[in-house]
């Protein structure tokens, strides 16, 4: 079976829409993808109006932070190092949950995920399951510690944005990006030091969408039998509430051009979280024995150093 086939051998639940999920009082997370790309005036206004009518997005829940998390990722907007793929533009939105769905300003999100292989920096032994080419084949110059991980600060709106490609799997898992909210803490050194850990979570990817990314090249040199939303140890079918991501084709005809991905983490930031989470306890595949643990090296590339994505063919 190759990696773009489903999984069926277990029952499946009812597919969730690409912009489903459960939301609270009126759904902020409508208003997020009506203007999920729009311009900082636009988005200003319908942050502005959800506030003054109360709307909120349920909480987002914490989740497990997997085995392949490492400190001291560098704050840069473009996280690909080369790595190919098809390019991925994801704009989150952070907003305070216990306050009427306020933008939370200045809060650090970190992001980190797999190349199109299944390798994670840091981790580039790590059997993804089925079969996949080494991760030194894939002919990029990125860093074997860095690359997919970094951070953003939320602007006046709770807004960040990364550019980096859609993930591949490995598994057991289905194809997602982790996430982590940080305050409290500061830029130093190129990446982001101190504050708290508010929010540990995943985001993740329409079935449909995943299945025609993963019939391209460089995914489709990768093999075998991936996890499906439904049979995924994480997600818990909520939809958005749980992670589901908006995406937008940047050409519908041409899957290979891109996807713009957009989600709202609505979460307390009063709150502090361990990366334990509750869904799948530790679950997401075991690290190597061995594995590096720690902060990137010092010759780490910079943002000003990092190419831009390249386009599956």
């Amino acid at each position: 079976m190759t990696g773009n086939r489903r999984n069926t051998n277990i029952t499946r639940r009812r597919a969730l829409a690409v912009t489903g999920g459960t939301v609270a009082a009126g759904g902020l997370a409508v208003t997020g993808y009506q203007s999920a790309f729009a311009d900082t005036t636009t988005e200003a206004t319908a942050t502005a109006s959800a506030t003054s009518t109360g709307a909120c997005m349920t909480l987002m829940p914490s989740v497990t932070e997997g085995p392949y998390y490492l400190d001291g990722a560098l704050v840069r907007k473009d996280i690909t190092e080369g790595k190919s793929g098809v390019p991925l533009t994801l704009r989150l939105t952070v907003v305070d949950a216990t306050d009427g769905c306020t933008p939370v300003k200045g809060a650090a999100v970190e992001i980190w995920h797999c190349d199109a292989w299944g390798y994670y920096s840091g981790y580039t032994t790590a059997n993804p399951g089925g079969s996949a080419p080494a991760e030194s084949e894939d002919g990029s110059t990125a860093n074997d510690a860095t690359y997919l991980r970094g951070y953003q600060i939320a602007n006046a709106n709770g807004v960040v944005k990364f550019e980096t490609i859609f993930p591949g799997w490995y598994t057991p898992r289905t194809c997602h990006i982790h996430v982590k909210v940080h305050t409290g803490g500061e830029k130093e050194d190129g990446t982001y030091e101190g504050g708290k850990v508010n929010y540990t979570g995943q985001l993740f990817f329409d079935d449909t969408i995943a299945e025609e990314i993963f019939a391209l090249e460089p995914y489709s040199r990768h093999s075998g039998s991936y996890t499906t939303l439904d049979d995924d140890m994480v997600y818990d079918g909520g939809g958005a509430s749980s992670g589901l991501l908006t995406l937008e084709a940047v050409h519908k005809a041409d899957p290979s051009k891109g996807y713009k991905g957009s989600l709202t983490l609505a979460m307390d930031p009063d709150a502090e979280n361990t990366g334990a989470g509750s869904g799948g306890g530790g679950a997401g595949g075991t690290p190597p024995s061995g594995a590096p643990t720690g902060a990137p090296p010092s010759d780490a590339p910079s943002e000003s150093a990092a190419p831009s994505a390249s386009a599956s063919s």
